[in-house]
């Protein structure tokens, strides 16, 4: 563990930070907004099964090992959705959420 840090206290911080995300995440109208809070939700979660796993069982690497899993979907994730954003500003030239409805063909 950090000396002089309680996990009480990380486990609060990475609280706020997902409850930011989720807020973010309801209230944003742009998609680069929106996938900033979908991925702090993520970096929260990551850091909760590190410090959690580190606090029950010190010797396992579950936690780590469900971490680095969490952050290559993460990556391919928003590999994804930046390829999906770039496409949709180039067909309606705006990246917020009311300018970009189902395309017909």
């Amino acid at each position: 563990m950090i000396p002089g840090v309680s996990i009480t206290e990380i486990l609060t911080l990475t609280s706020i930070l997902f409850f930011i995300g989720v807020y973010g995440f309801i209230t944003r109208k742009n998609l680069i907004s929106i996938l900033i809070s979908v991925e702090l939700i993520l970096n929260a979660s990551v850091v909760n099964f590190v410090i959690i796993n580190k606090y029950l069982f010190p010797d396992v690497l579950e936690g780590v090992i469900y971490s680095i899993f969490i952050i290559a979907v993460a990556a391919a994730e928003t590999a994804l959705a930046v390829a999906i954003i770039i496409n949709l500003y180039r067909q309606t030239g705006s990246v917020e959420v009311k300018d970009t409805q189902v395309m017909k063909y």
